[in-house]
């Protein structure tokens, strides 16, 4: 299937908040519910980080996931406002409910930081993609995630708030916040 006929390529990424590095990326085409890259994204993500806690919005918001963080792959917590969808005024199920009741605000502000990085992304490397196949597109993507961490990794200063993390991932990993979203 051709992007340029039934859509576009859509990156899902697992952000770390100290440092902006894109832990992970999932493609995928759009327009489409971001629900179902979350947990590759973060299954990747984890190899590589120790994840204490992860943040995402309200499009990955499912028990289901609550689940596959907390039991399956250890993480503290998850912080993705509970997104009623209309039904009812209190969820049902054991996180979900858990969530409800003592969201995290002060946590979920920083978020922010994610947008933030696909602004720089953006501003350095533009915002469309080149290539004109969906195979093409789909590894440019993937590589765009790669320049993404190099350039960070070689010149913070050009990412200026990325700058200030770099110290925490030179060392060894501690615990760290990712952030999942999709850059669209």
């Amino acid at each position: 299937m051709d992007f340029k006929a039934r859509g576009y390529a859509k990156l899902t990424v697992l952000c770390h908040i100290g440092s902006y590095l894109w832990a992970a990326g999932e493609v995928s085409r759009g327009p489409s519910n971001d629900s179902p890259q979350f947990l590759p994204a973060v299954v990747s993500a984890s190899e590589v980080l120790s994840l204490d806690r992860v943040l995402g919005d309200g499009a990955y918001d499912s028990e289901r996931h609550h689940w596959f963080c907390r039991k399956v792959l250890g993480i503290r917590s998850t912080v993705i406002p509970v997104n009623l969808r209309g039904q009812r005024t209190w969820p049902k199920a054991k996180y979900r409910r858990q969530l409800k009741r003592r969201f995290l605000n002060r946590v979920y502000r920083r978020r922010v930081h994610v947008e933030s990085s696909f602004s720089q992304d953006k501003r350095q490397l533009g915002s469309a993609l080149r290539a004109r196949t969906e195979l093409g597109r789909l590894h440019e993507a993937r590589l765009r995630v790669m320049t993404h961490n190099l350039m960070i990794l070689r010149r913070p200063r050009v990412f200026y708030r990325a700058a200030s993390g770099i110290k925490q991932i030179t060392t060894p990993l501690p615990p760290s916040g990712a952030i999942a979203a999709p850059l669209q």
